[in-house]
């Protein structure tokens, strides 16, 4: 179950790979257990999902009107 505090937020529109994950996976080496990462970006980032389950985070994926993807990101329970 997400946790109910948000750690941060990227925006990570408008980025050219591999820095929008590069970002992430930074990010997620400091993500607090009890809480989320939220971030927002403008295209399915494919690669991220596979690691993130080899490494033992969950997610959600939300698409917004616009076309971008907001992103939460926490550590299974």
């Amino acid at each position: 179950m997400k946790p109910s505090v948000c750690e941060t937020t990227l925006d990570l529109r408008g980025l050219d790979p591999p820095e929008p994950l590069e970002r992430v996976l930074d990010a997620l080496g400091s993500l607090q257990r009890d809480r989320y990462l939220r971030m927002v970006i403008d295209r399915e980032p494919v690669p991220l999902y596979g690691i993130l389950r080899r490494n033992g985070f969950e997610y959600s994926v939300d698409v917004m009107v616009d076309g971008c993807r907001e992103i939460c990101i926490w550590q299974e329970q």
